[in-house]
């Protein structure tokens, strides 16, 4: 599967508590959630007596038909849609991962990456720890079990400050449902209601889908336990300076969801405002690369007055695509994906607007394709700062030598992807457009990481799941091209 031209979604996470139909609402959830995550889909279920797991490779509605669903009863739920960040693509990674311990029955669904999982896991494996995923997520569950307290979220508020990194989880038990959020919030996590009954979801969407009402974030290092209509809050770690991932406004989360108590669409359109003021330039159109820079190229069109137009069409339809390795062949992903309107593009000055580059592969083949539609001029604009980190708090990254901006200059990207102008958002036009300049972790811009790494952390160990990666281009030689 091509991963060439955006990082790769994270994971949503749902639980609704004490409710009639929960599956049937979770699965919903999850299908709006599907976003985040395509290679598995999974959802636990207690009807109050028994836990109860159902979990599949693939898209939602692969796991999760009518029959399934039927078969599947209780009154709360967790779902979980997943993309490996830590941990291959495989069946046994999948999540919620229920296990058993001298509690009962637990289940849990993550998003997130925690930086001392090995490091964990290794001294728990050394104390007669046995694990049966390679999920930094099942570390969670054996500090659980571990816990000697009798209450699951006792247990929870015990052994989450021993983890360090990003989480935003989700636990089911019997009788139970329990969310947390790590004390620097990086990863959504929101607080919604349906009907009588609580809700907890990655994005404010899920809500709307089911026919929810947004109520509020959980807070950074807050715990929750959702009853039928009821629900306690209590603190199990001090509250850190917040680092939200700013990338959740710049491409992986919905327009039209809420997240981290803002719009999603009106972040990105004063994206490409500020882009359009900080860097307009004379051209007949703008454009999006469809879809999550839409709303970002109406913004620079506003700010510019430059006519929006739709040059690039995509294809909702290819799913989960292979490609092969051979050049001749994964050249046509792009192909699969996207096609220029040539009536539109045809001897115009074009302006691209796209919302970030990664390895600047996939965009060289956007742009052969533009100019073989017949623009006179393509000017490129993208709507945040050059990406020259990787992250290791929750997203699928490249390594840092595969990032195009962390050894080359912005000319010579300019001239590998044979556009005639290249401009980026400045990093303080991106946090203008948030609002809130000092709340959000920017280390894939800038390398600041706001949790220390330990000294035998071993960063490679985020990119495990070579199994399902496409094979990626050749380095780019440290030369102008």
């Amino acid at each position: 599967m091509s991963r060439s031209r955006h990082w790769s979604e994270e994971c949503g996470v749902v639980g609704i508590a004490g409710c009639v139909g929960a599956v049937e609402l979770t699965s919903l959830a999850l299908h709006a959630l599907q976003h985040r995550g395509q290679e598995s889909a999974g959802i636990s279920v207690s009807d109050g007596h028994t836990l109860a797991t159902k979990k599949g490779m693939g898209l939602v509605a692969d796991v999760f038909d009518e029959t399934t669903i039927r078969n599947l009863a209780g009154t709360s739920a967790i779902g979980h849609v997943r993309y490996s960040t830590t941990g291959t693509s495989h069946f046994k990674n999948a999540q919620p991962i229920q296990v058993s311990s001298h509690r009962g029955s637990m289940a849990l669904a993550h998003n997130g990456n925690l930086i001392n999982a090995a490091a964990l896991r290794r001294k728990m494996e050394q104390e007669g720890s046995i694990f049966g995923t390679t999920s930094d997520s099942e570390v969670i569950l054996h500090l659980v079990a571990r816990s000697q307290v009798e209450e699951v979220e006792d247990a929870l508020a015990e052994a989450l400050p021993q983890v360090k990194g990003a989480f935003s989880l989700v636990v089911l038990t019997r009788d139970k449902l329990v969310a947390a959020r790590d004390p620097h919030g990086f990863r959504p996590l929101c607080l919604g209601r349906y009907q009588n009954s609580y809700v907890v979801c990655s994005e404010s969407c899920a809500l709307d889908i089911i026919g929810g009402t947004y109520l509020r974030d959980i807070e950074p290092g807050e715990l929750v336990v959702l009853g039928q209509g009821e629900l306690s809050s209590r603190r199990i770690a001090p509250r850190g300076a917040e680092k939200r991932c700013i990338f959740e406004h710049v491409y992986f989360s919905r327009p039209d969801s809420i997240v981290f108590g803002q719009n999603v669409e009106k972040v990105r359109r004063r994206c490409g405002e500020i882009l359009g003021r900080e860097y307009p330039a004379a051209a007949d159109l703008v454009c999006a690369v469809p879809d999550s820079s839409n709303t970002a190229a109406l913004g620079y069109a506003r700010v510019t007055r430059i006519p929006f137009e739709l040059g690039l069409i995509r294809n909702h339809y290819v799913g989960r695509t292979f490609i092969s390795p051979a050049q001749k062949v994964r050249d046509m992903s792009v192909r699969i994906k996207f096609n220029p309107v040539g009536e539109v593009l045809r001897d115009k000055r074009v302006v691209v607007v796209d919302d970030s580059i990664v390895r600047g592969t996939t965009m060289r083949k956007l742009v052969k394709l533009i100019r073989t539609a017949g623009a006179a001029e393509v000017h490129l604009r993208i709507a945040s700062p050059p990406i020259t980190n990787p992250c290791y708090y929750g997203i699928d990254t490249p390594v840092r030598k595969e990032l195009i901006a962390s050894s080359h200059t912005v000319e010579e990207i300019a001239t590998y992807l044979r556009v005639d102008s290249l401009q980026y958002l400045s990093l303080a036009g991106l946090l203008e457009a948030t609002g809130e300049v000092d709340r959000y972790c920017t280390a894939c811009f800038t390398g600041n990481y706001p949790i220390s790494f330990e000294e035998n952390f071993d960063k490679n160990i985020f990119d495990l799941q070579t199994e399902t990666r496409e094979i990626p281009d050749p380095p780019l030689p440290r030369q102008r091209f």
